[in-house]
């Protein structure tokens, strides 16, 4: 009988670690519509966002070739480095991926500004410094410039980070 005794406890014990470590592996995969974009990735998009300056403004822009308008170079940006859609116009932008505060930017993180007396009128892609790059208006070129600015700390809205979800 303790033979039978002793298998029974092993099984049991057997059987109570398998259920435990079902209970958990279900809590350790990751989904990825949650993650964010690694480092490396945001780096590139950083530099190929740089690569674009001297690109001319204009409004409805939305090419290297042609020139762009804000969004359109934040679209084309993320479209080009990351293969990730966003929305066309800043505002649409401004809804999607995780809301930052300011001492949490990192470099790819997109900052939004109220530039034509309406909530998230412009965005441009954090570069780091306190700086990033953007398409600012007819007759100007993609540049870099200071959040510090008072223009632009005068009218800044916020920030988000865009999560990346399934390819």
């Amino acid at each position: 009988m303790r033979p039978v005794r002793s298998i029974f406890k092993i099984l049991l014990i057997v059987l109570v670690l398998l259920c435990s470590a079902c209970a958990t592996s279900q809590h350790t995969i990751p989904t990825k519509t949650s993650e964010t974009f690694s480092n490396e990735e945001m780096n590139e998009l950083v530099m190929y966002a740089m690569s674009l300056a001297d690109t001319p403004y204009r409004y409805g822009g939305n090419s290297a070739e042609t020139g762009f308008d804000c969004s359109g170079f934040v679209h084309h940006v993320f479209k080009k480095s990351l293969g990730y859609e966003l929305p066309r116009t800043s505002l649409e932008i401004s809804r999607i991926g995780e809301p930052l505060k300011e001492d949490q930017l990192n470099p790819g993180d997109l900052v939004f500004f109220n530039t034509q007396q309406q909530p998230y009128s412009h965005v441009g892609i954090y570069v780091g410094e306190s700086r990033f790059v953007h398409a600012p208006k007819k007759g100007k070129a993609i540049t870099i410039v200071s959040m510090r600015d008072n223009y632009w700390r005068s009218r800044y809205e916020g920030a988000r980070r865009i999560v990346s979800s399934p390819r």
